[in-house]
């Protein structure tokens, strides 16, 4: 038996911060030892809720390869592709659409929460109440075996679940059911204690130099009633602690009774995290050096990537083609 199949994906939003690095693309590179992994730029995604302004999506993409290989996605391991680049994702997301009742698509808890609380865009079309079947058919082409997600993702992974019930009950079995990998890393911060976000200009970036996070870390909000050095503090409402959680795990206890007892000052926890940050960026920064010393690298792994993720799809496209009688 060969590697169990995953499939994940990222809109293509811009450089990669630390919150994308700890939720999803750590876990990608390590998957990479254990499954075989196809990992999606979701391009058409991101039109579903920013069909107004596509004029950054193609800078945007490269600048996310640019991060996936320097954190350590392996082209040679894994198969990176765009999606738009594979036309069977459309053919099939068509096909499940058929399927789908629209009361499946209404009662996902994202689409209402979404159309409560963004107002700044108009998100009732039906690209994005239809996005978790384009969710379903990106899943579904590959036949992968399991999906690395968030909780807020669950819900549709079921949906991704009851279509390939439902189409493999009426016809044959074609498509397998996924099962949820989930992530184990709580969301980041932004450095200012609020959600991490580009708009909000809080994140600390895959690609900043060693500079910029000493800075930015130098910024981040504490305990805001540690307002002296010598007034003892409260780790459970600090960011900074948040953070030392994640990537300085070793120490956490030494922190966290510095803090409480005033024996560990603001300023230095903050050198403390920095030196981590530092730690853990510094192979990505040389491998970044290396990528950019190839100037038709990265473009030649997005090639290949779409060439072998459309092989795949078509496979599946085949066999979707030929039960639902769409075949000569």
């Amino acid at each position: 038996m060969g590697k169990k199949r995953i499939l994940s994906g990222i809109r293509p939003t811009g450089r990669l911060h630390l919150g994308n690095y700890v939720g999803a693309l750590q876990n990608w590179v390590k998957l990479q030892e254990e499954y075989q992994c196809f990992y999606m730029v979701a391009d058409w995604h991101a039109l579903t809720s920013d069909y107004e302004n596509t004029s950054d999506i193609k800078s945007n993409i490269d600048a996310m390869y640019l991060d996936w290989l320097a954190a350590g996605l392996d082209p040679d391991q894994s198969v990176l592709f765009i999606q738009s680049k594979v036309k069977q994702h459309a053919e099939l997301f068509l096909l499940l659409s058929m399927f789908a009742p629209l009361p499946w698509l209404e009662r996902c808890p994202t689409y209402k929460e979404a159309l409560q609380q963004i107002t700044d865009k108009d998100l009732r079309t039906y690209g994005f109440l239809g996005y978790p079947i384009l969710q379903a058919a990106d899943i579904l082409i590959y036949k992968a075996d399991a999906v690395p997600v968030g909780e807020d993702q669950l819900p549709h992974l079921e949906l991704t679940r009851e279509i390939a019930r439902k189409v493999n009950f009426l016809y044959e079995k074609v498509f397998v059911e996924p099962k949820e990998i989930l992530s184990t890393v709580p969301k980041l911060l932004g450095t200012d204690g609020r959600k991490m976000s580009k708009s909000y200009e809080n994140c600390i970036y895959l690609s900043d130099n060693e500079k910029t996070v000493n800075e930015k870390t130098r910024e981040m909000v504490t305990d805001p009633a540690r307002v002296k050095r010598t007034d003892k503090g409260h780790p459970e409402v600090c960011s900074v602690f948040d953070y030392q959680k994640v990537f300085t795990p070793d120490r956490i206890q030494e922190i966290a009774d510095g803090c409480r007892q005033a024996t560990l000052g603001c300023v230095d926890c903050k050198k403390t995290l920095a030196k981590s940050l530092n730690a853990l960026l510094d192979p990505m920064r040389k491998r970044r050096e290396e990528i950019l010393a190839k100037p038709d690298y990265i473009q030649d792994v997005i090639r290949e990537g779409n060439k072998r993720a459309a092989i795949e799809a078509e496979k599946t496209m085949v066999e979707a083609r030929r039960i639902l009688k769409m075949v000569e």
